[in-house]
């Protein structure tokens, strides 16, 4: 009776310690844009009438109902194309650049750091990175 209590307990042992944990990473999405300064900002009048520059980024169906109700966005601008980002919310050379995020898209703001509108929109060409983060609730 001893021995064979010992084997059901030893097969038990070794079926729970024969487990393994199976850990999944969630895919992150980098998408890589560039907003010509001449023809890639359009007005954008808000709800209160006041004005500001506008990009939307499209074509990222990565962003898509569930990702956009259970993951992140994040957005980053270059100047020296793409030697080095900076995260949005920025101000550089008296800009202030935001985004919004919608199923499908980004939109970039731009803004007088004052909350001015600007009268010209930015100049110069921006290289713009989308990073989509996955995550599970």
């Amino acid at each position: 009776m001893k021995k064979i209590l010992t084997l059901v307990c030893c097969t038990i042992l070794l079926a729970a310690t024969s487990c393994t944990k199976k850990y999944i990473t969630p895919a992150n999405i980098t998408a890589i844009y560039t907003v010509n300064g001449t023809t890639g900002w359009t007005v954008y009048t808000d709800d209160a009438g006041n004005k500001s520059w506008s990009s939307t980024l499209k074509d990222l169906p990565e962003q898509d109902q569930y990702a956009q109700a259970n993951g992140g966005v994040l957005v980053y601008i270059s100047y020296d194309d793409g030697a080095t980002y900076e995260a949005l919310p920025e101000v550089y050379n008296g800009i202030s650049y935001s985004y919004t995020s919608s199923v499908g898209s980004v939109t970039i703001y731009a803004q007088g750091a004052n909350g001015a509108h600007l009268a010209q929109a930015p100049a110069d060409n921006i290289k713009v990175k989308v990073v989509l983060v996955d995550s599970t609730q």
